[in-house]
């Protein structure tokens, strides 16, 4: 037998002042985004916004549905949108806020594991990685260089064949 380990690094920043400027403005953007959705349940509303490898920008947000399991969350409306608008173009980053009416918003959130093995099928298809900007309206900032890291040992379509 033999034991193995999955590890990952990620960028932890105190505030916006060491981000870069994409950065930023994306964070920003998604924080602007995630007063958009539609979350009457849960009150915890969720914004994304993708940075396409065109300049190009797309949004996402929660969309909750009084029946639990139908809700969307940003990240896959954002991506479905993305996959619409710009076909065949990959995702260069996506940052995620959110807003907790409830409660504090004052720490990253990660991706749901259906988001990450979303994100795991994005990335598979275009062949590179996705950079995730995760935060809340405060506090610190989580950048993710491979949002690959997520999901060790994913499932996809290579298994399939």
């Amino acid at each position: 037998m033999a034991t193995k380990t999955a590890r990952f690094t990620y960028e932890e920043h105190d505030d916006e002042s060491t981000l870069s400027k994409e950065e930023v403005s994306l964070l920003h953007a998604a924080r602007e985004a995630a007063q958009h959705a539609y979350a009457p349940y849960s009150h915890f509303r969720v914004g994304a916004m993708l940075l396409m490898e065109n300049g190009k920008t797309v949004s996402g947000t929660n969309q909750e549905n009084a029946s639990y399991p139908v809700g969307i969350c940003a990240e896959r409306t954002g991506l479905s949108a993305a996959s619409s608008l710009y076909p065949g173009m990959p995702v260069k980053a996506i940052a995620v806020s959110y807003d907790n009416e409830l409660g504090e918003s004052d720490r990253p959130i990660t991706p749901c594991g259906i988001c990450r093995q979303t994100l795991a099928e994005y990335q598979q298809r275009f062949g590179a990685p996705i950079r995730l900007i995760l935060a809340g309206r405060t506090g610190k900032i989580w950048v993710i260089p491979d949002s690959n890291a997520l999901l060790p040992l994913s499932f996809s379509g290579d298994d399939l064949k």
